[in-house]
């Protein structure tokens, strides 16, 4: 079946960096998008970047220049590295599977989700 399992979350300093992973099984990986979304606490989850099948990418204005997504086809695994990061980025971060033909930045964009992985950015 369809699976994505997020990895590399965790406690940084502001300003650290952390690099976060999704790896899928069950499917096609270079045939989908991938996407990365993250919801804080009491907030509604939210899109945060995007990789299409030709590695075109799409970020939120809030983390353009601060975060990169790539992804390695060989490995099906989409990987977000996050660097200056701030307080207000802590959140569960999410990878989901775009729905087929779909590279968008809204959560009907996409079809299955991982478990998300906990960033925590504080002193």
């Amino acid at each position: 079946q369809v699976q994505l399992v997020e990895s590399g979350g965790g406690l940084v300093q502001p300003g650290g960096s952390l690099g976060l992973s999704c790896e899928g099984s069950g499917f096609p990986f270079d045939v989908y998008a991938i996407g990365w979304f993250r919801q804080a606490p009491g907030k509604e989850r939210e899109a945060v970047s995007c990789i299409s099948v030709k590695e075109v990418s799409k970020y939120v204005e809030s983390v353009k220049g601060r975060f990169t997504i790539s992804r390695d086809n060989a490995k099906n695994t989409v990987y977000l590295q996050m660097n200056s990061l701030k307080p207000e980025n802590t959140a569960v971060y999410y990878c989901g599977r775009g729905v087929f033909g779909r590279s968008g930045v809204e959560a009907y964009d996409y079809d299955y989700w991982g478990e998300g992985t906990q960033v925590t950015v504080s002193e």
